[in-house]
């Protein structure tokens, strides 16, 4: 039987996973609603040609 008390004590996090977290959260990333947000802003720009 797994004891799981033990297991968590001697968990230890992976630190590839760590320093890659850091790197994610610390990047300006485009998501679809900035894209959507700038095709609005030309379709709407066109418009008044």
């Amino acid at each position: 039987m797994i004891n799981y008390e033990e297991e968590l004590k001697k968990f230890q996090p992976c630190l590839d996973v760590d320093d890659a977290e850091g790197v994610i959260y610390s990047r300006d990333l485009t998501d679809v609603i900035d894209i959507l947000k700038e095709i609005m802003t030309e379709t709407s720009g066109s418009d008044r040609e």
